[in-house]
């Protein structure tokens, strides 16, 4: 329940759904209102540049949360791109109101090129190659409890896997105290950037740089995310990864 709490307090709208994909057919409408107060906060449109994303391509949005990515990317991929939201059934069981949401957001002519699926943490499949694996505030989860205690090498053969070559895995998390490894990542629900950037490596991964966006010098990393002095601004690292 503590993790549900987390998902609610972190989501800022909708997020995903069923074990089938879900989609309609109307193109987007990109006169949508856009996230604006969100964007100022979490850089969205910034951090798509970053990675590359442009018009046409192919994402998936790993666990979508509250669905601010999924709509930042649908917006920049348009009609002929499209965004996999997939939620890892573990963390979709939690998040029940979120996944459902989402299925919503599947439904909006407006997101014509959203659709939605449930898996299990042990898969990461799409319809197609990807241009993009995307993952926020997640990655710490997968060695947790919660789960299933999935060694992380999974997950990164799994992103490795679902991308064309030369395709891009971007992660973003919550930054733990330099050393930490994955000691912290289901107390304080953080992880210790280096051990990230070895696991993905280590999984055939080029580490292609890193984005400073949402990072705070002031968090001192040692308080969990959830804390109300430091929710929200927590020191967070962006890496991105390109597969060969």
């Amino acid at each position: 329940m503590r993790r549900l709490l987390a998902v609610a307090l972190l989501a800022t709208t909708a997020a995903c759904s069923g074990n089938a994909p879900t989609a309609n057919t109307a193109a987007p409408d990109t006169s949508l209102a856009r996230d604006t107060a969100t964007d100022a906060r979490r850089h969205g449109p910034e951090i798509a540049a970053f990675a590359g994303l442009k018009a046409g391509d192919k994402v998936i949005d790993l666990i979508p949360g509250g669905g601010y990515w999924t709509r930042t990317f649908a917006r920049i991929v348009g009609p002929s791109g499209h965004v996999y939201g997939i939620w890892a059934a573990p963390y979709a069981n939690e998040a029940a109101t979120d996944v459902r949401n989402y299925a919503a957001l599947t439904r909006d002519p407006g997101f014509a090129n959203v659709s939605a699926s449930t898996q299990a943490a042990t898969e990461l499949k799409a319809a197609e190659p990807v241009d993009l694996v995307f993952t926020s505030q997640n990655y710490h989860d997968y060695p947790d409890k919660f789960m299933g205690n999935i060694d992380p090498a999974v997950l990164n053969t799994l992103a490795f896997d679902a991308l064309k070559p030369g395709g891009i895995f971007l992660i973003i998390d919550h930054a733990a105290a330099a050393g930490s490894g994955m000691r912290d990542t289901d107390t304080l629900h953080r992880i210790d950037p280096a051990i990230v950037k070895k696991q993905v490596e280590a999984a055939g991964f080029a580490f292609v740089g890193e984005s400073k966006l949402l990072a705070n010098p002031g968090d001192d990393r040692t308080k969990a995310v959830f804390d109300k002095s430091i929710r929200g601004r927590t020191d967070q690292f962006i890496f991105k990864f390109k597969k060969p």
